[in-house]
This record gives C-alpha cells, structure tokens and sequence, in this order.
C-alpha cells in the first residue's frame, strides 16, 4: 500500500493506482473528458489535472495517468487548478462550442465567456474513440491521421474499413457529439440555456400542471 495525501487528507492505495482512482475512492470528484474506466488512460485532454507539491515547488499533472507514489501531496482543487482547467476549457469550447458536454463542464466552472476566437473542428482529438475501436471492438477501423493543428480522427484513406461493424461506439463514447441545446446561437463561446437568470414561475396556460416557464415564457421542465 502507498500512503499519501489528496487535499490534505491522508489515505492508502494500492500501488499502481492512479491519483485519479484514488481521489475517486475518497468520494473527490475530478473533472474528466478523455478518461473511461474501460479504457487505457491517455492523458489528451488535461481536464484531469491535480498540483503535484514538492517542498516549495508544485506542478500541474493528469492525474488519470499519474501513479500514487509514498508520501505524495496532491490538491485536486488549488486556485491554480482551478485557473488552469478553466483555461483548458475554454480552449476545447473554442474548438468544439457546441458540444452539451463541454458546455455543462464550463457552467459548472462558472465559466461565463470564451477569449479565445472559436472555430468549430468537431473535435477534440481525446482519443476515446479510436481507444474503445480498438480496445472493445477489438477492430482498429480507426485512428488519428496528420500532426499538429491537421491532426484529425479518421478512417484509412477515409474510406469505411473491412474491420468497421458499425456498432455506432464512436459516437456514443465521443463526448463532444451531443450537441448543446442553443447549438449555433451562442453568446460569448457558450450555451447560457439551463441558466435561469429570472424567478421560475407556475406557467399561467398549463395552471394545475407540473411544467413552469423562465426568462421569455421559456418551459423549464
């Protein structure tokens, strides 16, 4: 058993666990998008960071793929976490804004504006894919083709391959494929559309009824 500490608290864990499942043991939550417990860790989208601390020194690591080691410290939610996984947010909203999953992730941050220019590439290159193809289908039919900003998902000579079974696991396993409910009507890089910026009331039409309206009469349900 490793000991070390998450937050300030002490705890085991067996060795070859990673800050990730340790916290998670622990009941901490740590944001995740390219991680899946039936998959290999990638370490890709850097949501997963924690601060490793070392004396006087502290530096910022993905803890899916971070091994606990004797005597570690690690803060899963420093001001400087905090202010980095706001940043790596906004990056993939700018790359993939209408994603609902991205959009919820940056609502919980309160994240309230994107400062970076947005252009919509569909996809964050998190690897889930092209991992659960090859890891679950056990077919490889897809992979990442091209380096830096031309790297892209994508099938051989994009074409459908012979080991494809259609089993349609990309796209349920992609976290940027669901599309957020103000899709294209963004304002700012984000969605806004589950913030209620105005008292809830009883709909005046459906009175007796379980449904209520917002800001502009819109239903919340």
């Amino acid at each position: 058993m490793v000991e070390l500490s998450i937050d300030g608290i002490k705890t085991r864990a067996l060795e070859g666990t990673t800050v990730l499942e340790a916290a998670g043991e622990m009941g901490i939550v740590i944001p995740t998008l390219c991680y899946h417990p039936s998959l290999s860790p990638y370490g890709a989208c850097r949501v997963c960071i924690v601060e490793v601390v070392k004396g006087n020194r502290s530096s910022l690591e993905a803890s899916c793929t971070l091994p606990v080691e004797p005597g570690q410290v690690i803060l899963t939610n420093s001001g400087k976490v905090t202010r980095a996984r706001k940043l790596i947010v906004e990056l993939l909203l700018s790359s993939c804004p209408n994603s609902k999953t991205l959009q919820d992730m940056a609502a919980n941050m309160g994240i309230n504006r994107v400062r970076f220019k947005i252009k919509d590439r569909g996809c964050i290159l998190c690897g889930l894919c092209v991992r659960y193809c090859k890891e679950q289908m056990k077919s490889g039919g897809i992979g990442f083709l091209g380096r830096g900003t031309s790297r892209r998902v994508a099938t051989a000579f994009d074409l459908t391959p012979e080991e494809c079974r259609n089993c349609g696991g990309c796209e349920w396993i992609c976290p940027v494929c669901e599309r957020a409910c103000t899709a294209g009507n963004l304002i700012d890089g984000l969605c806004g559309g589950c913030q209620n910026l105005a008292p809830v009331e009883t709909c005046p039409v459906c009175t007796g009824c379980s449904e209520s309206v917002g800001p502009q009469g819109h239903k919340v349900y």
